[in-house]
């Protein structure tokens, strides 16, 4: 995987600190763990976004959709699951999807979860969070997976009038993965928004 620097967890190693301070050290991996996907479309090093980046775009859109256009949706839930479904990538790292198998890529994030949240009071708490997102079956996470699909598009926006690049394939991965009609009506106007459109 390739990242800005190492892990910071490794300057913890062999010394005695608090729960959280070992969990910020983990979790500062994400500020540095570049989206694999973006750099293997050509996006450089320097520009490209992290996956603690695209947690916090995720956690801000599904606050802002949710407070204006779902306020059936537990917004706290929302924001928790945006800021912690990611933290599977810790230690399995960001998987581009079709790299290996689903079952695999599930099991390998879950033991980094499981390894992170142990050391924290509400750990259990928090994998659940994680487990109901990776689960689906709520209507908070269902709508956070679509929002994780809307922030690549969103990126995918941004970076096509940044850089010479093709990202339909990221247009078309949303696509197929958002169902909600007002998120399909925002997918619709970045299609819109993208280099040589009128």
């Amino acid at each position: 995987m390739e990242t800005k620097r190492a892990q910071a967890i490794q300057h913890l190693a062999g010394r005695k600190s608090p729960p959280i301070v070992e969990v910020f050290y983990e979790f500062n991996h994400l500020k540095t763990l570049y989206r694999q996907g973006w750099l293997r479309a050509g996006i450089p090093k320097e520009h490209c976004e992290t996956v603690a980046e695209h947690s916090l775009g995720v956690a801000l859109l599904a606050f802002f959709l949710a407070d204006s256009h779902f306020p059936h949706l537990d917004k706290w839930k929302l924001v928790r699951m945006g800021l912690l479904h990611d933290f599977g990538e810790i230690y399995a790292g960001d998987i581009v999807p079709g790299k290996m198998p689903a079952a695999e890529k599930h099991a390998r994030e879950r033991q980094s979860v499981e390894r992170v949240f142990a050391k924290l009071p509400r750990g259990k708490d928090y994998l659940e969070v994680w487990e109901e997102f990776e689960a689906g079956r709520t209507a908070e996470a269902r709508f956070l997976r679509e929002i994780d699909r809307l922030e690549m598009a969103l990126q995918a926006s941004v970076f096509e009038h940044e850089f010479p690049v093709d990202l339909s394939a990221f247009f078309d991965s949303a696509d197929q993965a958002l169902t909600t009609g007002e998120l399909r009506d925002m997918l619709a106007a970045l299609r819109n928004l993208r280099p040589g459109r009128t």
